[in-house]
Protein backbone atom coordinates (compact mmCIF):
# COMPACT_ATOMS: atom_id res chain seq x y z
CA UNK A 1 0.00 0.00 0.00
CA UNK A 2 1.47 3.32 -1.01
CA UNK A 3 1.59 6.01 1.90
CA UNK A 4 -0.79 9.05 1.03
CA UNK A 5 -0.59 11.71 3.51
CA UNK A 6 -3.12 14.49 4.24
CA UNK A 7 -0.71 17.87 5.07
CA UNK A 8 -2.78 20.10 6.80
CA UNK A 9 -0.97 23.91 7.16
CA UNK A 10 -0.23 24.80 10.49
CA UNK A 11 -1.63 27.75 11.17
CA UNK A 12 -0.13 31.24 10.01
CA UNK A 13 0.58 33.74 12.71
CA UNK A 14 -0.43 37.31 12.12
CA UNK A 15 -0.65 38.44 15.56
CA UNK A 16 1.55 36.68 17.47
CA UNK A 17 5.63 36.84 16.43
CA UNK A 18 6.58 33.60 15.17
CA UNK A 19 9.16 32.72 17.31
CA UNK A 20 6.73 33.41 20.30
CA UNK A 21 6.78 30.42 22.99
CA UNK A 22 4.69 30.21 26.24
CA UNK A 23 6.76 30.59 28.62
CA UNK A 24 5.88 32.77 31.54
CA UNK A 25 2.66 34.84 32.21
CA UNK A 26 4.58 37.99 31.75
CA UNK A 27 5.57 37.63 28.67
CA UNK A 28 2.05 36.57 27.13
CA UNK A 29 0.20 39.49 29.05
CA UNK A 30 0.79 42.02 26.61
CA UNK A 31 -0.82 40.74 24.01
CA UNK A 32 -4.00 39.83 26.36
CA UNK A 33 -3.59 44.00 26.86
CA UNK A 34 -3.46 44.55 23.57
CA UNK A 35 -6.35 42.57 22.27
CA UNK A 36 -8.44 44.18 24.96
CA UNK A 37 -7.32 47.59 24.09
CA UNK A 38 -8.65 47.43 20.72
CA UNK A 39 -10.93 49.61 19.32
CA UNK A 40 -13.35 47.33 17.19
CA UNK A 41 -15.45 50.12 14.59
CA UNK A 42 -17.23 47.16 12.41
CA UNK A 43 -18.35 43.91 11.51
CA UNK A 44 -14.74 43.47 9.98
CA UNK A 45 -12.85 44.68 12.72
CA UNK A 46 -14.68 42.12 15.08
CA UNK A 47 -13.80 39.34 12.70
CA UNK A 48 -10.25 40.23 12.84
CA UNK A 49 -10.46 40.52 16.22
CA UNK A 50 -11.86 37.36 16.92
CA UNK A 51 -9.29 35.54 14.50
CA UNK A 52 -6.70 37.22 16.75
CA UNK A 53 -8.04 35.64 19.79
CA UNK A 54 -8.15 32.36 18.22
CA UNK A 55 -4.73 32.16 17.16
CA UNK A 56 -3.66 32.98 20.72
CA UNK A 57 -5.92 30.71 22.05
CA UNK A 58 -4.27 28.09 19.66
CA UNK A 59 -0.92 28.73 20.53
CA UNK A 60 -1.87 28.61 24.42
CA UNK A 61 -3.63 25.24 24.14
CA UNK A 62 -0.68 23.51 21.68
CA UNK A 63 1.91 24.78 24.33
CA UNK A 64 -0.62 23.12 27.46
CA UNK A 65 -1.49 19.91 25.68
CA UNK A 66 2.08 19.17 24.76
CA UNK A 67 2.71 19.17 28.61
CA UNK A 68 0.16 17.10 29.63
CA UNK A 69 0.86 14.72 26.56
CA UNK A 70 4.24 15.16 28.24
CA UNK A 71 3.55 13.86 31.64
CA UNK A 72 1.35 10.91 30.64
CA UNK A 73 3.98 9.84 28.77
CA UNK A 74 6.48 9.52 31.43
CA UNK A 75 4.73 10.34 34.83
CA UNK A 76 8.11 9.53 36.65
CA UNK A 77 9.64 12.54 34.81
CA UNK A 78 9.99 15.31 37.44
CA UNK A 79 10.62 18.05 34.61
CA UNK A 80 7.70 16.97 32.55
CA UNK A 81 5.64 17.53 35.78
CA UNK A 82 7.20 20.77 36.90
CA UNK A 83 6.25 21.99 33.46
CA UNK A 84 2.46 20.98 33.50
CA UNK A 85 2.34 22.27 37.18
CA UNK A 86 3.62 25.65 36.35
CA UNK A 87 1.37 25.93 33.50
CA UNK A 88 -1.90 25.31 36.35
CA UNK A 89 -0.61 27.33 38.86
CA UNK A 90 1.09 30.52 37.12
CA UNK A 91 -0.30 30.81 33.76
CA UNK A 92 -3.59 29.82 33.39
CA UNK A 93 -5.14 30.86 36.53
CA UNK A 94 -4.05 34.76 35.55
CA UNK A 95 -5.30 34.08 32.20
CA UNK A 96 -8.55 33.02 32.83
CA UNK A 97 -9.66 36.85 33.98
CA UNK A 98 -8.13 38.32 30.82
CA UNK A 99 -10.51 35.62 28.41
CA UNK A 100 -13.66 36.54 30.78
CA UNK A 101 -12.94 39.68 29.83
CA UNK A 102 -12.20 39.47 26.06
CA UNK A 103 -15.63 37.84 26.56
CA UNK A 104 -17.68 40.59 28.18
CA UNK A 105 -15.82 42.58 25.22
CA UNK A 106 -17.54 40.25 22.47
CA UNK A 107 -20.69 40.29 23.94
CA UNK A 108 -20.82 44.09 24.13
CA UNK A 109 -19.48 44.60 20.90
CA UNK A 110 -22.89 46.08 18.93
CA UNK A 111 -21.60 44.40 15.89
CA UNK A 112 -22.20 40.90 17.26
CA UNK A 113 -25.69 40.70 15.54
CA UNK A 114 -24.00 40.77 12.11
CA UNK A 115 -21.78 37.94 12.34
CA UNK A 116 -23.38 34.89 10.69
CA UNK A 117 -26.16 32.78 12.70
CA UNK A 118 -25.32 29.94 10.74
CA UNK A 119 -21.93 29.73 12.06
CA UNK A 120 -21.59 31.75 14.85
CA UNK A 121 -24.69 30.73 16.62
CA UNK A 122 -23.47 27.78 18.61
CA UNK A 123 -20.23 29.58 19.51
CA UNK A 124 -21.51 32.77 21.45
CA UNK A 125 -24.36 30.67 23.15
CA UNK A 126 -21.07 28.90 24.57
CA UNK A 127 -19.48 32.29 25.15
CA UNK A 128 -22.59 33.73 27.36
CA UNK A 129 -22.48 30.68 28.81
CA UNK A 130 -19.45 31.18 30.49
CA UNK A 131 -19.33 34.60 30.98
CA UNK A 132 -22.12 33.87 33.15
CA UNK A 133 -20.58 31.01 35.29
CA UNK A 134 -17.42 32.75 35.82
CA UNK A 135 -15.94 33.70 39.37
CA UNK A 136 -12.53 34.91 39.69
CA UNK A 137 -12.79 33.45 43.26
CA UNK A 138 -13.12 29.70 41.20
CA UNK A 139 -9.83 30.62 39.00
CA UNK A 140 -7.30 29.70 41.87
CA UNK A 141 -10.12 26.08 42.98
CA UNK A 142 -9.94 25.36 39.28
CA UNK A 143 -6.38 25.34 38.94
CA UNK A 144 -5.82 23.00 42.56
CA UNK A 145 -8.58 20.99 40.53
CA UNK A 146 -6.18 20.26 37.74
CA UNK A 147 -3.25 19.48 39.69
CA UNK A 148 -5.51 16.92 42.13
CA UNK A 149 -6.61 15.30 38.96
CA UNK A 150 -3.86 14.21 37.55
CA UNK A 151 -2.58 12.47 40.65
CA UNK A 152 -4.58 10.04 39.55
CA UNK A 153 -3.09 9.38 36.73
CA UNK A 154 0.36 9.53 38.87
CA UNK A 155 -1.20 6.61 41.25
CA UNK A 156 -2.46 4.90 38.95
CA UNK A 157 0.74 4.63 36.30
CA UNK A 158 2.35 2.75 39.42
CA UNK A 159 0.49 0.37 39.66
CA UNK A 160 2.27 -3.16 38.50
CA UNK A 161 1.66 -6.86 39.42
CA UNK A 162 4.90 -9.75 39.15
CA UNK A 163 4.25 -12.61 37.58
CA UNK A 164 6.69 -15.39 37.22
CA UNK A 165 9.48 -13.05 38.17
CA UNK A 166 8.26 -10.38 35.34
CA UNK A 167 6.70 -7.11 36.16
CA UNK A 168 3.36 -6.17 34.14
CA UNK A 169 1.59 -2.41 34.05
CA UNK A 170 -1.97 -3.51 35.30
CA UNK A 171 -3.13 -3.10 31.45
CA UNK A 172 -0.02 -5.97 30.65
CA UNK A 173 -1.86 -7.88 32.69
CA UNK A 174 -5.24 -7.93 32.06
CA UNK A 175 -4.33 -9.58 28.52
CA UNK A 176 -4.31 -12.81 31.09
CA UNK A 177 -7.27 -12.47 31.89
CA UNK A 178 -8.42 -13.84 28.35
CA UNK A 179 -5.72 -17.27 28.53
CA UNK A 180 -7.61 -20.13 28.73
CA UNK A 181 -6.13 -21.44 31.67
CA UNK A 182 -8.73 -20.55 34.57
CA UNK A 183 -6.38 -21.12 37.04
CA UNK A 184 -3.54 -18.79 35.44
CA UNK A 185 -6.52 -16.37 35.15
CA UNK A 186 -7.67 -16.48 38.44
CA UNK A 187 -4.00 -15.81 39.82
CA UNK A 188 -3.60 -12.48 37.98
CA UNK A 189 -6.99 -11.42 39.11
CA UNK A 190 -6.10 -11.88 42.32
CA UNK A 191 -3.05 -10.07 42.31
CA UNK A 192 -4.91 -6.86 40.16
CA UNK A 193 -7.42 -6.96 42.62
CA UNK A 194 -4.79 -7.23 45.88
CA UNK A 195 -2.78 -3.98 44.24
CA UNK A 196 -6.09 -1.81 43.86
CA UNK A 197 -6.83 -2.49 47.07
CA UNK A 198 -3.59 -1.09 48.22
CA UNK A 199 -4.18 2.37 47.14
CA UNK A 200 -8.28 2.67 47.62
CA UNK A 201 -7.30 4.86 50.96
CA UNK A 202 -5.07 7.27 49.01
CA UNK A 203 -7.64 7.01 46.03
CA UNK A 204 -11.16 7.63 48.55
CA UNK A 205 -8.10 10.59 50.08
CA UNK A 206 -8.02 12.50 46.78
CA UNK A 207 -11.86 11.85 45.75
CA UNK A 208 -12.63 13.67 48.84
CA UNK A 209 -10.74 16.64 48.15
CA UNK A 210 -11.75 16.63 44.56
CA UNK A 211 -15.22 16.41 45.79
CA UNK A 212 -14.73 19.33 48.57
CA UNK A 213 -13.33 21.43 45.58
CA UNK A 214 -15.80 20.95 43.36
CA UNK A 215 -18.79 22.24 45.63
CA UNK A 216 -17.26 25.04 46.57
CA UNK A 217 -16.35 26.10 42.82
CA UNK A 218 -20.76 25.32 42.13
CA UNK A 219 -21.58 27.13 45.53
CA UNK A 220 -19.36 29.76 44.69
CA UNK A 221 -21.46 30.47 40.91
CA UNK A 222 -24.69 30.50 43.01
CA UNK A 223 -25.73 26.66 42.26
CA UNK A 224 -27.02 24.08 44.98
CA UNK A 225 -24.81 21.42 43.55
CA UNK A 226 -21.69 20.59 41.22
CA UNK A 227 -24.40 18.69 38.85
CA UNK A 228 -26.37 21.56 37.97
CA UNK A 229 -22.80 23.92 37.64
CA UNK A 230 -21.42 21.51 35.78
CA UNK A 231 -24.44 20.11 33.34
CA UNK A 232 -24.16 24.20 32.93
CA UNK A 233 -20.20 24.38 32.23
CA UNK A 234 -20.58 21.34 29.79
CA UNK A 235 -22.95 23.21 27.58
CA UNK A 236 -25.44 20.53 28.06
CA UNK A 237 -27.96 22.83 26.10
CA UNK A 238 -29.95 19.52 24.02
CA UNK A 239 -30.50 17.58 27.73
CA UNK A 240 -31.31 17.43 31.39
CA UNK A 241 -30.80 15.45 34.14
CA UNK A 242 -34.35 14.07 33.46
CA UNK A 243 -32.93 12.92 30.02
CA UNK A 244 -30.48 11.24 31.82
CA UNK A 245 -32.49 8.92 34.49
CA UNK A 246 -34.49 8.18 31.21
CA UNK A 247 -31.55 6.75 29.88
CA UNK A 248 -30.38 4.93 32.76
CA UNK A 249 -34.50 3.34 32.88
CA UNK A 250 -34.24 2.40 29.16
CA UNK A 251 -30.54 0.84 29.17
CA UNK A 252 -31.91 -1.12 32.37
CA UNK A 253 -35.04 -2.62 30.33
CA UNK A 254 -33.47 -2.41 26.98
CA UNK A 255 -30.33 -3.47 27.30
CA UNK A 256 -29.31 -5.12 30.39
CA UNK A 257 -31.27 -8.56 29.27
CA UNK A 258 -29.24 -8.80 26.16
CA UNK A 259 -26.00 -8.28 28.34
CA UNK A 260 -27.09 -10.50 29.77
CA UNK A 261 -27.64 -13.20 27.22
CA UNK A 262 -24.14 -12.50 26.24
CA UNK A 263 -22.42 -13.30 29.83
CA UNK A 264 -24.50 -16.32 29.88
CA UNK A 265 -23.53 -17.73 26.25
CA UNK A 266 -19.66 -17.22 27.05
CA UNK A 267 -20.44 -18.86 30.50
CA UNK A 268 -22.11 -21.73 28.78
CA UNK A 269 -18.77 -21.71 26.06
CA UNK A 270 -16.29 -22.13 28.93
CA UNK A 271 -18.36 -24.89 30.81
CA UNK A 272 -18.54 -23.71 34.14
CA UNK A 273 -21.06 -24.01 36.50
CA UNK A 274 -20.36 -20.98 37.96
CA UNK A 275 -19.48 -17.53 36.14
CA UNK A 276 -16.47 -16.22 38.34
CA UNK A 277 -14.56 -12.41 38.10
CA UNK A 278 -12.12 -13.98 36.07
CA UNK A 279 -13.79 -15.39 33.23
CA UNK A 280 -15.48 -12.40 31.62
CA UNK A 281 -13.10 -12.09 29.29
CA UNK A 282 -11.93 -16.03 28.76
CA UNK A 283 -11.82 -18.34 26.17
CA UNK A 284 -12.72 -22.07 26.41
CA UNK A 285 -9.63 -24.56 26.79
CA UNK A 286 -8.35 -24.86 23.22
CA UNK A 287 -8.92 -21.44 21.89
CA UNK A 288 -6.50 -19.11 22.17
CA UNK A 289 -6.84 -15.32 23.26
CA UNK A 290 -7.10 -13.51 19.82
CA UNK A 291 -3.35 -11.95 19.45
CA UNK A 292 -3.49 -9.00 16.63
CA UNK A 293 -0.61 -7.44 16.59
CA UNK A 294 2.71 -7.75 18.60
CA UNK A 295 4.09 -3.85 18.80
CA UNK A 296 2.91 -0.50 18.78
CA UNK A 297 4.21 0.04 15.09
CA UNK A 298 2.51 -3.27 14.30
CA UNK A 299 -0.71 -1.77 15.63
CA UNK A 300 -0.35 1.50 13.64
CA UNK A 301 0.44 -0.24 10.32
CA UNK A 302 -2.16 -2.32 10.35
CA UNK A 303 -5.13 0.24 11.29
CA UNK A 304 -3.87 2.47 8.70
CA UNK A 305 -4.54 -0.63 6.25
CA UNK A 306 -7.98 -0.65 8.34
CA UNK A 307 -8.80 2.85 7.66
CA UNK A 308 -7.89 2.80 3.90
CA UNK A 309 -10.16 0.17 2.78
CA UNK A 310 -13.01 2.55 4.39
CA UNK A 311 -11.45 5.81 3.01
CA UNK A 312 -8.49 7.11 1.46
CA UNK A 313 -8.75 10.28 3.81
CA UNK A 314 -8.78 8.28 6.50
CA UNK A 315 -5.66 6.25 6.30
CA UNK A 316 -3.93 9.43 5.33
CA UNK A 317 -4.07 11.44 8.51
CA UNK A 318 -2.85 8.33 10.50
CA UNK A 319 0.24 8.32 8.03
CA UNK A 320 0.46 11.72 8.55
CA UNK A 321 0.52 11.53 12.38
CA UNK A 322 3.22 8.25 12.37
CA UNK A 323 5.27 10.70 9.95
CA UNK A 324 5.30 13.41 12.60
CA UNK A 325 5.77 10.87 15.65
CA UNK A 326 2.42 11.99 17.01
CA UNK A 327 1.74 8.33 18.44
CA UNK A 328 2.76 6.43 21.37
CA UNK A 329 0.90 3.24 21.69
CA UNK A 330 2.74 1.02 23.53
CA UNK A 331 2.62 0.13 27.67
CA UNK A 332 5.01 0.71 29.82
CA UNK A 333 5.75 1.25 33.82
CA UNK A 334 5.79 5.22 34.25
CA UNK A 335 3.32 5.40 31.45
CA UNK A 336 -0.16 6.66 32.71
CA UNK A 337 -3.16 4.81 31.92
CA UNK A 338 -5.75 5.13 29.65
CA UNK A 339 -6.00 6.19 25.91
CA UNK A 340 -6.53 9.35 24.54
CA UNK A 341 -6.46 11.40 21.22
CA UNK A 342 -5.41 15.14 21.91
CA UNK A 343 -6.23 17.93 19.38
CA UNK A 344 -3.27 20.24 18.72
CA UNK A 345 -5.03 23.15 17.96
CA UNK A 346 -2.07 24.98 16.06
CA UNK A 347 -0.39 22.32 14.28
CA UNK A 348 -3.57 21.00 13.59
CA UNK A 349 -1.89 16.90 13.99
CA UNK A 350 -3.15 15.40 16.52
CA UNK A 351 -1.49 12.78 19.25
CA UNK A 352 -2.69 9.59 19.84
CA UNK A 353 -2.17 7.99 23.42
CA UNK A 354 -2.97 4.25 24.73
CA UNK A 355 -1.61 1.41 26.57
CA UNK A 356 -1.29 -1.73 24.18
CA UNK A 357 -0.26 -4.73 25.12
CA UNK A 358 -1.54 -6.71 22.30
CA UNK A 359 -5.11 -7.16 22.59
CA UNK A 360 -8.50 -7.17 20.59
CA UNK A 361 -9.09 -4.22 23.00
CA UNK A 362 -6.51 -2.63 21.96
CA UNK A 363 -7.48 -2.40 18.47
CA UNK A 364 -10.32 -1.19 19.57
CA UNK A 365 -8.88 1.68 21.25
CA UNK A 366 -6.74 2.60 18.10
CA UNK A 367 -9.45 2.49 15.84
CA UNK A 368 -11.32 4.52 18.34
CA UNK A 369 -9.31 7.10 19.31
CA UNK A 370 -8.24 7.04 14.88
CA UNK A 371 -11.77 7.99 14.85
CA UNK A 372 -10.98 11.38 16.88
CA UNK A 373 -7.95 12.16 14.90
CA UNK A 374 -9.71 11.86 11.78
CA UNK A 375 -12.43 14.26 13.82
CA UNK A 376 -9.61 16.92 14.68
CA UNK A 377 -7.95 16.61 10.88
CA UNK A 378 -11.53 17.40 9.50
CA UNK A 379 -12.48 20.00 11.48
CA UNK A 380 -8.95 21.85 11.08
CA UNK A 381 -9.67 24.34 8.13
CA UNK A 382 -12.34 26.12 10.43
CA UNK A 383 -11.69 30.24 11.19
CA UNK A 384 -11.79 30.02 14.76
CA UNK A 385 -10.30 27.76 17.33
CA UNK A 386 -13.75 27.72 19.06
CA UNK A 387 -15.06 26.40 15.86
CA UNK A 388 -13.03 23.23 17.03
CA UNK A 389 -14.63 22.79 20.87
CA UNK A 390 -16.89 20.33 19.69
CA UNK A 391 -18.76 18.60 22.44
CA UNK A 392 -18.41 15.05 23.90
CA UNK A 393 -21.28 13.90 22.36
CA UNK A 394 -20.55 14.50 19.19
CA UNK A 395 -16.49 13.84 19.89
CA UNK A 396 -17.53 10.08 20.77
CA UNK A 397 -19.73 9.81 17.79
CA UNK A 398 -16.92 10.47 15.55
CA UNK A 399 -14.43 7.63 17.47
CA UNK A 400 -17.37 4.91 18.04
CA UNK A 401 -18.69 5.27 14.62
CA UNK A 402 -15.05 4.37 13.12
CA UNK A 403 -14.96 1.27 15.49
CA UNK A 404 -18.62 -0.47 13.87
CA UNK A 405 -16.99 0.91 10.70
CA UNK A 406 -14.35 -0.65 10.21
CA UNK A 407 -14.96 -3.74 11.55
CA UNK A 408 -15.95 -5.98 8.22
CA UNK A 409 -12.26 -5.15 7.22
CA UNK A 410 -10.23 -6.46 10.61
CA UNK A 411 -9.19 -8.64 8.70
CA UNK A 412 -6.63 -6.88 7.90
CA UNK A 413 -5.58 -7.94 11.83
CA UNK A 414 -7.31 -11.70 11.43
CA UNK A 415 -6.95 -13.39 8.56
CA UNK A 416 -8.61 -16.63 9.79
CA UNK A 417 -12.34 -16.14 9.28
CA UNK A 418 -13.46 -17.44 12.53
CA UNK A 419 -11.03 -15.23 14.56
CA UNK A 420 -12.47 -12.62 12.28
CA UNK A 421 -15.44 -13.05 13.36
CA UNK A 422 -14.62 -13.98 16.87
CA UNK A 423 -13.39 -10.34 17.26
CA UNK A 424 -16.77 -8.80 15.75
CA UNK A 425 -18.41 -10.46 18.08
CA UNK A 426 -16.21 -9.34 20.63
CA UNK A 427 -16.72 -5.75 19.54
CA UNK A 428 -20.55 -5.55 19.71
CA UNK A 429 -20.32 -7.58 22.81
CA UNK A 430 -18.66 -4.71 24.06
CA UNK A 431 -20.90 -2.38 22.59
CA UNK A 432 -24.06 -3.87 24.49
CA UNK A 433 -22.02 -4.16 27.81
CA UNK A 434 -20.53 -0.59 28.10
CA UNK A 435 -24.34 1.04 27.56
CA UNK A 436 -25.13 -0.37 31.68
CA UNK A 437 -21.46 0.20 32.61
CA UNK A 438 -21.98 4.01 31.18
CA UNK A 439 -25.52 3.98 33.17
CA UNK A 440 -23.84 3.10 36.62
CA UNK A 441 -21.00 5.34 36.67
CA UNK A 442 -23.98 8.34 35.08
CA UNK A 443 -26.70 7.80 37.63
CA UNK A 444 -23.51 7.22 40.78
CA UNK A 445 -22.18 10.87 39.56
CA UNK A 446 -25.71 11.99 39.67
CA UNK A 447 -25.96 11.05 43.47
CA UNK A 448 -22.12 11.96 44.16
CA UNK A 449 -22.76 15.53 43.34
CA UNK A 450 -26.19 15.90 44.85
CA UNK A 451 -25.06 14.39 48.13
CA UNK A 452 -22.37 16.54 48.96
CA UNK A 453 -20.82 16.07 52.65
CA UNK A 454 -21.24 12.22 52.38
CA UNK A 455 -18.83 9.62 53.79
CA UNK A 456 -16.59 7.08 52.70
CA UNK A 457 -19.21 4.42 53.80
CA UNK A 458 -22.06 6.38 52.32
CA UNK A 459 -20.51 6.70 49.09
CA UNK A 460 -19.90 2.71 48.93
CA UNK A 461 -23.31 2.16 49.74
CA UNK A 462 -24.60 3.67 47.11
CA UNK A 463 -22.52 2.50 44.84
CA UNK A 464 -22.77 -1.00 45.52
CA UNK A 465 -26.85 -0.45 45.35
CA UNK A 466 -26.44 1.25 42.07
CA UNK A 467 -23.88 -1.35 40.57
CA UNK A 468 -26.23 -3.98 41.23
CA UNK A 469 -29.17 -2.62 39.63
CA UNK A 470 -27.36 -2.74 36.35
CA UNK A 471 -25.47 -6.12 37.05
CA UNK A 472 -26.59 -8.84 35.13
CA UNK A 473 -26.31 -10.93 38.22
CA UNK A 474 -24.76 -14.07 36.46
CA UNK A 475 -21.10 -13.64 38.12
CA UNK A 476 -20.16 -14.88 41.43
CA UNK A 477 -18.07 -12.22 43.15
CA UNK A 478 -17.91 -14.44 46.84
CA UNK A 479 -14.03 -13.02 48.56
CA UNK A 480 -13.81 -9.88 46.68
CA UNK A 481 -16.90 -8.00 47.74
CA UNK A 482 -14.01 -4.88 49.35
CA UNK A 483 -12.49 -4.70 45.42
CA UNK A 484 -16.38 -4.83 43.76
CA UNK A 485 -17.34 -2.39 46.33
CA UNK A 486 -13.92 0.30 45.04
CA UNK A 487 -14.25 -1.00 41.53
CA UNK A 488 -15.14 2.66 40.78
CA UNK A 489 -11.71 3.89 41.74
CA UNK A 490 -10.61 2.02 38.59
CA UNK A 491 -12.89 4.84 35.92
CA UNK A 492 -10.44 7.66 35.01
CA UNK A 493 -13.15 10.06 34.15
CA UNK A 494 -14.49 10.11 37.87
CA UNK A 495 -11.16 12.07 39.11
CA UNK A 496 -10.04 13.60 35.85
CA UNK A 497 -13.36 14.77 33.74
CA UNK A 498 -16.58 14.78 36.22
CA UNK A 499 -19.49 14.30 34.63
CA UNK A 500 -18.26 13.26 31.14
CA UNK A 501 -19.59 9.69 30.62
CA UNK A 502 -23.18 9.58 29.44
CA UNK A 503 -21.83 11.46 26.55
CA UNK A 504 -19.98 7.87 25.57
CA UNK A 505 -23.70 6.27 26.19
CA UNK A 506 -25.29 9.04 23.71
CA UNK A 507 -22.79 8.82 21.09
CA UNK A 508 -22.54 4.43 21.46
CA UNK A 509 -26.13 4.74 20.56
CA UNK A 510 -25.91 7.03 17.86
CA UNK A 511 -23.14 5.35 16.63
CA UNK A 512 -25.03 1.81 16.19
CA UNK A 513 -27.70 4.01 13.93
CA UNK A 514 -24.46 4.96 12.05
CA UNK A 515 -23.76 1.85 11.56
CA UNK A 516 -27.43 0.95 10.67
CA UNK A 517 -27.56 3.57 8.13
CA UNK A 518 -23.66 2.32 7.13
CA UNK A 519 -25.03 -1.18 6.24
CA UNK A 520 -28.22 0.03 4.30
CA UNK A 521 -25.35 2.30 2.05
CA UNK A 522 -21.80 2.69 3.00
CA UNK A 523 -21.15 6.13 0.60
CA UNK A 524 -23.74 7.60 1.71
CA UNK A 525 -22.93 6.99 5.44
CA UNK A 526 -19.26 7.73 5.20
CA UNK A 527 -20.61 11.05 3.61
CA UNK A 528 -22.43 12.29 6.03
CA UNK A 529 -19.83 11.10 8.71
CA UNK A 530 -17.66 13.45 7.20
CA UNK A 531 -19.70 15.65 6.10
CA UNK A 532 -21.07 16.44 9.70
CA UNK A 533 -17.79 16.19 11.71
CA UNK A 534 -16.27 18.86 9.23
CA UNK A 535 -19.18 21.22 10.75
CA UNK A 536 -17.28 21.05 13.90
CA UNK A 537 -19.30 22.95 16.79
CA UNK A 538 -20.48 25.91 14.23
CA UNK A 539 -24.02 23.85 14.29
CA UNK A 540 -26.42 22.52 17.76
CA UNK A 541 -25.41 18.97 18.47
CA UNK A 542 -29.16 17.92 16.89
CA UNK A 543 -28.25 19.97 13.92
CA UNK A 544 -24.82 17.91 13.60
CA UNK A 545 -26.52 14.40 14.32
CA UNK A 546 -29.47 15.56 11.42
CA UNK A 547 -26.26 16.28 9.05
CA UNK A 548 -24.70 12.76 10.08
CA UNK A 549 -27.97 11.14 8.95
CA UNK A 550 -29.20 10.09 12.34
CA UNK A 551 -31.35 11.38 15.38
CA UNK A 552 -30.58 12.96 18.16
CA UNK A 553 -32.10 10.75 20.70
CA UNK A 554 -32.33 8.52 23.77
CA UNK A 555 -35.95 7.68 24.62
CA UNK A 556 -36.60 4.01 25.67
CA UNK A 557 -38.62 3.60 22.43
CA UNK A 558 -35.56 4.33 20.61
CA UNK A 559 -33.36 2.37 22.49
CA UNK A 560 -35.33 -0.37 22.29
CA UNK A 561 -35.22 -0.06 18.79
CA UNK A 562 -31.33 0.00 18.49
CA UNK A 563 -30.89 -2.65 20.64
CA UNK A 564 -32.92 -4.77 18.46
CA UNK A 565 -30.88 -3.87 15.77
CA UNK A 566 -27.74 -4.86 17.49
CA UNK A 567 -29.45 -7.90 18.37
CA UNK A 568 -30.35 -9.33 14.36
CA UNK A 569 -26.64 -9.06 13.89
CA UNK A 570 -25.39 -11.09 16.25
CA UNK A 571 -28.02 -13.79 15.36
CA UNK A 572 -26.55 -13.42 11.92
CA UNK A 573 -22.95 -14.07 13.52
CA UNK A 574 -24.58 -17.23 15.03
CA UNK A 575 -24.61 -15.61 18.98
Amino acid sequence: MSQVFTRIEKLKRSFLPEDFKLTTWDASQPYFEKLLATTINNKQELENWLHNISELEAVISEDACWRQINMTCDTTNKTFEEAFTYFCMEIEPKMKPYFFELNKKLLASPFIKELDDNQYYPYLRSVKNATDLYREENVQIQAELSLLAQQYGVISGKMTIEHEGKEYTLQQAARFLQNPDRQLRETIFNKIATRRLQDKEELNKLFNQLLEKRQQVAKNAGFENYRDYKFRELGRFDYTPADCFAFHDAVREHILPLHKMLVERRKKRLGVDVMRPWDGDAEPIGTEPLHPFETGKELADKSIQVFNKLDTYFSSCLNTMVDMKRMDLESRVGKAPGGYNCPLAETGVPFIFMNAAGTINDVITMVHEGGHAVHSFLSHDLPLSSFKEYPMEIAELASMSMELFSMEHWDVFFSDKSELQRAQIEELERVISVLPWIATIDKYQHWLYTHPGHTDAERETEWMKILNEFSTGVTDWTGFEEYRAHFWQKQLHLYEVPFYYIEYGIAQLGAIAMWRQYRGNKEQALENYKAALALGYTKTLKELYTTAGIKFDFSPAYVAELGSFVKERLQEMGV
